[in-house]
């Protein structure tokens, strides 16, 4: 799909250079003859200035202009959801694609086939690279590559003059088609993990060698430019990811944004050198498109640009400066290795032979991605060494192979539970070694719970008396990705999941002594991908850590990720120093800080080493993880607070010995040390109030008349239509004897009970800026309701009638001036339908809901002046699975309530369709509101506000859901949950469309709430998140007809691309190509067309 539409853009944007040139742009189209072409009069909006054309049509494809080319192309190695005129279909092969292309081309009576200078673009499948992650086994290159050099050998062989540009698509297109199909896999995630951050580093690693692979083998090799009339151009993987906020998932209008940055990376990277190119230019509203300039108005190819300093082969890897070492080995000079006496009962008197356990959570650098890896083989850093990881390893002999594991095993041969050899973390080589590539702080309580099952049920431990040593070292990937959304990985977020972890460990697991290794210094990484002449993969490292690698020396952003690393080792060092986990003798957490302050080992003249780091210059190299194993381990023997908190990879590190004196591993008490005292315990929680900060809470100077510039304090009316929840059913329930009740009052969308200082809902925050805001509810029950028209029980299928009744009750009113007063209509609905769904599939079916929700929005659209609609996405009704109480509402009720999500088992299909449902429901009530049905008013408009979208379950600090969030049925929201609903709500309505974030984040702050900006001071809507977008540019289909609306603004060739296409290729670019006028050469009548942004 997005192929489609990236090229549909690129044809819009060399189009442009046309048109500023009163040329055409053709395009290979079967149905569309000459009389039917299309003269571009005018245009508008578009950057780029044409330059200066070629005097003559170009007999060189290195002197080639974006304003010369006639003829854009393409085909694609994969099964589309959609054709498009231009691209063939894809039943057959890449080479067979190429045959069928040259043929139209050849054939087509709109091309000048020897004349005409052509831009065909081969877009190369990464599916078989994917499905690596269903066996151990390496993926291969050589299919894919064969299949692009078969279609390339027929262009080369019979079409003149073209620049063919050879792309691949990101894996996450690859994950979507998945997805799209039914696969929950993404690509390199295998089927026991989900689509997200497990499969980051596989996917990025697959990308660069598949893309190296063919640089090698069909550029470099010069085969394909040996003709004046003929180049293939090889562009790097767009990097685009999705959109601050959407965590892993990917909405319709972050796909399609993504395929207009795609399509902008493919321009830039036409326009820049191959390699080392500066990212294009943006900003959260807009992009910026790069222009060719007078010094560079070619289309790049290499023998018109001199080849990048970054620019290296696999082969060229292999060559960077080394100062490798086969030293990985140690010699451990102790004389006394004796275990105590006897079994100690105390972890502070514990020596390193008492040992008997050893296991390990953590990430990618737990995991032992690339440790083993050859200098040459980047790929290979998908390879998870996991017997030589630095702190849970056990290959070889520590003569060989320094790990902790090792050093221990020299004190007691018995030891247990240390990895081998390679594998993934289910498989039997990883043992209590259960980190996992990708993984943040968020993924470490579930790690914990895993390592804590395997422990108790493997008959090699005794689970009660053995003395276990736990290591966690986590948050290098919470950094790479701190950019990307600064609540979800704020230092308070990292502390509580890190509590929350150690706290299941706390409770669950006797005789452990665990290893908190502070994370690391990440910023000296940045060295290595700075110094060009290191020949570092650094496309790939911006894919795996972009937030690191990406900013700018002396950036605002750099310096906000340096106070945030910071940040991480003060909390954690915090977190241990409140002696939360000193309470019972037979448990201890240590910090150990060696990694706090960490430097890059240089060669003599001055530059980084290598040698010392996995190919991708990311992940550590054995010779680094041996050197941090014997840091480790002297840090285990030093006494608390006086521990080194450096460490120089470079510098020769002596394994220590434990003393006669000082013969135990090191804790607070065998040390001596005074913890600073618990952290502040948070004073008991008196109300769900909040406050809010704003200091500009006036009206618009006149009451607009336009919805994109509605402010909080225009507000005049509330109102809200959905179910028990929007009801306030329980939410003040104490028994199952109140659980009926509705608390109407304390509802998240439209309770107004006391003011914000106590009750926080969305008219509260409201009553702030307008505190003459009417329609919200009070106390309990129907009796003042205002316009809730929430029916408890209520499913998709009754909210037509509520709104109805709202359209009456509006009418009705003599508070409200119906005409003049902005009412704001929150609606959520839908989890009664998902929770009723396996009892009758086609009554609950996607479409029903669907049709449901869209016939309750054309009657308010249809009825009602001045009004913004929220429409809330519904949430992941599965997590409700993991809220459990042993009360006997929960036990009792909960099931009854949603027994299509509660019931099936954790690996049944019933489970997985509903997650599928459950997802459906989501996307197809985007593409709804993404659709335009609702732009056709100034005064009205619906936004999709997606906060639940990723539905996170918010956990107490023993690890588990935190239950005074639930009602006494363990489902419906207590009035905590209500008042964090009604703050993600607010919150969405202030953040751009695109731009919203799509996770809930439950955690009690009074002063969390966020304000209107001076410069944007409206709620967003989509016109007024991309403010530089020309409003007229998307004409909407009106819910009371069934046809498009005529607009005279698209040239005739871009309404045929995009109408195959289905889509615009982005909201981003609705400000780019507006305003063109459009007629037939045979003075036919203006034809009326519609550009919709609509989803898929």
């Amino acid at each position: 799909m997005r192929t489609a539409q990236s090229l549909a853009t690129l044809a819009v944007l060399l189009g442009q250079l046309h048109l500023l040139q009163g040329s055409l742009l053709k395009s290979p189209v079967n149905d569309v003859s000459k009389s039917d072409r299309v003269k571009i009069e005018r245009p508008l909006g578009f950057p780029c200035s044409p330059g200066t054309p070629s005097l003559s049509s170009p007999a060189s494809v290195h002197s080639l202009r974006p304003v010369d080319i006639a003829v854009v192309a393409g085909i694609r190695d994969w099964e589309p959801q959609v054709t498009f005129p231009g691209n063939v279909p894809t039943e057959n092969s890449l080479p067979q694609q190429a045959q069928q292309l040259t043929d139209l081309l050849r054939n087509s009576t709109e091309i000048d086939f020897e004349r005409d200078w052509k831009f065909i673009t081969v877009f190369v499948d990464l599916e078989e690279l994917c499905n690596f992650c269903d066996s151990e086994e390496k993926p291969s290159l050589e299919k894919a590559v064969k299949r692009v050099e078969g279609a390339l050998e027929i262009l080369h062989r019979q079409v003149p003059r073209a620049l063919v540009s050879v792309v691949l698509p990101s894996t996450l297109s690859v994950s979507e088609r998945r997805m799209s199909v039914g696969d929950s896999r993404g690509c390199g995630v295998c089927a026991s993990e989900l689509l997200g951050e497990a499969g980051r580093l596989n996917e990025a690693v697959l990308t660069w060698a598949l893309q190296e692979a063919l640089q090698q083998q069909l550029v470099d090799s010069g085969s394909y430019s040996n003709r004046e009339d003929f180049t293939v151009v090889l562009h790097p993987t767009p990097d685009v990811s999705p959109q601050i906020g959407s965590v892993s998932d990917s909405t319709t209008l972050d796909r399609m944004s993504r395929a207009s940055r795609t399509t902008l990376e493919l321009w830039g990277s036409m326009l820049q050198p191959m390699r080392g190119q500066p990212d294009t230019e943006d900003s959260d509203d807009i992009i910026r498109i790069p222009c060719p300039t007078e010094d560079r108005p070619f289309l790049r190819t290499h023998r018109n640009t001199k080849r990048d300093s970054q620019g290296f082969t696999l082969q060229e890897i292999s060559t960077a400066p080394s100062t490798a070492t086969k030293e990985t080995g140690s010699q451990l000079s102790c004389s006394d290795r004796q275990p105590s006496t006897s079994i100690p009962t105390s972890v502070h008197s514990l020596r390193p032979a008492d040992v008997k356990v050893i296991g390990a959570v953590g990430d990618s650098l737990t995991a032992g991605n690339g440790i083993g890896s050859s200098p040459n083989n980047v790929l290979d850093v998908i390879t998870q060494y996991r017997g030589l990881c630095f702190s849970v390893g056990g290959d070889e002999s520590l003569n060989t192979v320094t790990t902790l594991p090792n050093i221990l095993r020299e004190f007691n041969t018995s030891l247990e539970g240390f990895s081998l050899r390679t594998g993934k973390v289910d498989s039997s080589n990883a043992f209590l070694n259960q980190a996992v590539p990708g993984a943040t702080s968020v993924d470490i309580a579930g790690q914990i719970r895993k390592l804590i099952d395997i422990m108790k049920t493997d008959e090699r431990i005794d689970f009660q008396n053995d003395w276990k040593v736990v290591t966690l070292f986590i948050g290098g990937n919470d950094l790479c990705h701190s950019c990307e959304d600064e609540v979800l990985y704020s230092a308070s977020n990292f502390q509580s999941r890190i509590q929350s972890a150690l706290d299941i460990l706390h409770k669950e697991v006797p005789r452990v002594f665990v290893n908190l290794v502070e994370t690391f210094h990440i910023i000296p990484l940045r060295k290595l991908h700075q110094d060009t002449s290191l020949k570092c993969p650094t496309f790939l490292a911006n894919m795996i850590c972009g937030c690191v690698t990406k900013p700018h020396d002396n950036s605002m952003e750099l310096k906000t990720l340096s106070d945030l690393n910071r940040a991480y080792q003060l909390v954690t060092r915090e977190l241990v120093d409140s002696g939360r986990y000193d309470t019972q003798d037979n448990f201890t957490v240590v910090l150990q800080p060696f990694f706090r302050e960490m430097q890059i080992p240089l060669l003599p003249d001055g530059r980084a080493d290598r040698s010392y780091f996995a190919p991708d210059c990311f992940h550590l190299s054995q010779k680094s993880q041996s050197q941090i194993a014997r840091t480790l381990w002297n840090n285990m023997l030093q006494p608390v607070g006086n521990k080194s908190t450096s460490q120089n990879l470079a510098v020769p590190v002596n394994l220590s010995c434990p003393t006669q004196e000082e013969p135990f591993l090191r804790t607070y008490k065998n040390s001596k040390y005074s913890y600073p005292g618990p952290l502040p315990t948070q004073a008991p929680i008196k109300n769900f109030g909040s406050d809010l900060s704003c200091t500009d809470r006036a009206p618009s100077e006149n009451i607009p008349t336009s919805v994109h510039k509605l402010r909080p304090a225009d507000v005049k009316v509330v109102a809200a239509l959905g179910d028990s929840i929007t009801a306030g059913f329980g939410a003040r329930a104490t028994s199952l004897i109140n659980l009926a009740t509705e608390w109407r009052g304390l509802s998240w969308s439209i309770g107004g009970n006391n003011n914000l200082d106590t009750v926080t809902t969305l008219p509260n925050i409201l009553k702030h800026f307008n505190p003459s805001l009417i329609g919200f509810s009070t106390g309990v029950g129907k009796i003042n309701s205002g316009f809730n028209m929430a029916v408890s029980g209520a499913k998709a299928v009754d909210i037509p009638e509520q709104a109805n009744r709202l359209v009456q009750a509006l009418r009705d009113s003599q508070n409200v001036d119906f005409q003049n007063d902005w009412k704001l209509v929150t609606l959520f609905i839908g989890g009664n339908d998902l929770c009723s769904y396996c009892n009758d599939r086609e009554m609950y079916s996607v479409e029903n809901y669907i049709r449901y929700i869209q016939d309750s929005l054309d009657i308010l659209y249809r009825e009602v002046p001045r009004v913004f609609v929220n429409l809330v996405e519904i949430l992941q009704i599965e997590g409700l699975r993991h809220v459990k109480s042993d009360t006997l509402g929960c036990t009792l009720l909960q099931t009854n309530l949603c027994s299509c999500a509660l019931i099936p088992g954790e690996t049944s299909r019933e489970l997985s369709e509903f997650k599928r449902i459950n997802r459906e429901y989501q996307e197809e009530t985007e593409r709804l509101v993404n659709s335009g049905r609702y732009d056709g008013r100034e005064d009205f408009t619906v936004v999709l506000q997606p906060f639940f979208r990723n539905s996170i379950i918010p956990l107490a600090t023993d690890g588990k859901p935190d239950l005074d969030f639930f009602s006494v049925d363990c489902f419906h929201f207590k009035e905590r949950g209500h008042a964090e609903m009604s703050i993600e709500l607010w919150h969405n309505m202030l953040e751009p469309v695109g731009q919203k974030h799509t996770f809930n984040n439950f955690i009690h702050n009074r002063s969390k709430l966020k304000c209107p900006s001076q410069e944007r001071p409206y709620f967003f809507t989509r016109m007024n998140s991309f403010p530089d977008a020309n409003p007229t540019a998307v004409s909407p289909l009106p819910p009371s007809a069934g046809t498009a609306c005529s607009v005279d603004t698209v040239p005739q060739w871009v309404a045929i691309v995009m109408a195959g296409a289905g889509l615009l290729a982005g909201a981003v670019l609705a400000g780019i190509f507006v305003s063109w006028r459009v007629r037939t050469s045979l003075k036919q009548k203006e034809k009326a067309l519609e550009m919709k942004q609509n989803a898929f």
